[in-house]
């Protein structure tokens, strides 16, 4: 018997959930043959055969955590039988889900034995359904719960870990008394999840989407978030950029974009204003003399930022390339743990999807992110006192009040502002 177990995920990465299973029990698989999907916090990764063989049992089901080197299933050597599979691989699915779209009725005044009968009988099926992990086979029976009456938010209407504590956390609300003295005092229970209607659908949240939304979260709770804007006339770079682009492309075969002149500009910034580029720890702020500068990207998934590593040493034709390679590889899942952790700025482009002024979260532990938007013609005043349009881009500065003060973020935008609008600056490094 051969153990398909979860892989080494990479530092700072503890836990994943069993995204999909490619593969059933009783099917043939080939060696290194994507077996199941894994989601962590940062990517989703696939897990292959370790040999030919069959899948004679599953032990993870779809939409369950599961630590590094957690047992997944095992493989058999052999070949699969014709006949078709058990009923004992087939998934139990919890009538509580299917129950729950249903209009609620009038409580009965007494159960009936044989209703009783079934309740236990359905218990019985989901505690001894082979998909459910042990541990939650195990807390069913050690509380003595009937699992039929615990609202299920699992793939499939599985009943999960994260299900039967907050059945429990419910239970106990309900049923200890609280003293009028301690009841402002005392923290509301979690509420179990509600009945959704037949015009409503229940989808589990992705790995990467509940961290996505712990993190900011926890960024607007730790952080003293404050933003600052200016607009920047975008002029003198679209009519660069509209000179030499065929040139840039045709020489460096990727396509002259916006965002190397931002990522360059943002550059010069930090190391003028050094604070931006930090972070705290504890009560210390650490300086980064490197400038690891993050690109937001959207991917079906969620938003995800992978990090251009040393860009300041890098020419503007190599960041167009990272930013190409990089957004690519992220739509399509393939970017690695380390692609993915690290960065002291990040810089994120509202504008592509068509947003006009935003206050960017900041991407913790960093203390500063540039949020660009839409380019849209506006009448400006020029130095000669003429009006014209002009292409006008707000830009926006989040930053972390606890360790840079306004001054310094408001100057680091006027820098990147400055930079800007006269490009020849990066030539001069001024």
């Amino acid at each position: 018997m051969t153990k398909i177990v979860v892989p080494t995920l990479g530092e700072s990465v503890t836990e994943a959930t069993v995204a999909q299973w490619l593969k059933k029990e009783g099917e043939s698989v080939k060696a290194d043959e994507p077996l199941v999907e894994l989601e962590t916090d940062k990517v989703t990764l696939e897990v292959n055969a370790p040999s030919d063989g069959v899948i004679v049992k599953i032990f993870a089901g779809e939409g369950e955590n599961v630590s590094a080197g957690a047992l997944l299933g095992e493989l058999e050597a052999g070949v699969a039988n014709d006949k078709a599979p058990s009923a004992a691989v087939t998934p139990v699915v919890s009538a509580a889900p299917a129950e729950a779209t249903k209009p609620e009725t009038a409580p009965q005044a007494k159960e009936t034995d044989s209703s009783a009968a079934l309740s236990s009988q359905k218990s019985a099926e989901i505690v001894d359904d082979p998909k459910l992990s042990p541990a939650v086979r195990k807390m069913i029976a050690d509380n003595h719960l009937d699992a039929a009456n615990i609202p299920a938010s699992g793939k499939e209407g599985r009943v999960s870990k994260e299900d039967v504590e907050n059945f429990l956390k419910t239970q106990s609300s309900t049923s200890t008394p609280v003293k009028a003295s301690d009841s402002a005092a005392a923290p509301a229970a979690k509420a179990a999840p509600r009945a959704t209607t037949e015009r409503e659908e229940r989808v589990r949240m992705t790995k990467l989407r509940q961290v996505i939304a712990s993190r900011l979260k926890e960024a607007q709770n730790n952080a003293a978030i404050l933003t600052t804007f200016n607009e920047v006339d975008m002029g003198p770079v679209m009519d660069l950029r509209n000179e030499y682009k065929e040139a840039f492309e045709k020489k460096h075969g990727v396509k002259l974009g916006f965002m190397s002149f931002f990522a360059k500009a943002a550059i010069q910034a930090l190391k003028e204003f050094p604070s931006v580029n930090a972070e705290i720890d504890g009560t210390d702020i650490i300086y980064k003399n490197y400038y690891d500068i993050g690109v937001a990207v959207s991917t079906p998934q969620g938003l995800i930022v992978p990090v251009i590593r040393d860009a300041d040493t890098l020419s503007m034709a190599e960041i167009e390339a990272k930013i190409v390679d990089l957004g690519k590889r992220a739509r399509d899942g393939k970017l690695t743990m380390d692609e993915m952790q690290g960065g002291t700025f990040t810089i994120t482009n509202g504008g592509v999807f068509g947003s006009l002024l935003s206050t960017p979260i900041l991407n913790m532990p960093q203390s500063g992110i540039l949020g660009m938007h839409k380019i849209q013609q506006r009448p400006m005043v020029m130095k000669d006192g003429s009006i014209a349009a002009r292409p006008m881009m707000y830009l926006a500065h989040s930053y972390d009040h606890r360790i840079i003060d306004g001054r310094e973020a408001v100057s680091f935008l006027v820098k990147v502002k400055d930079v800007i609008e006269d490009p020849q600056r990066l030539l001069l490094d001024v």
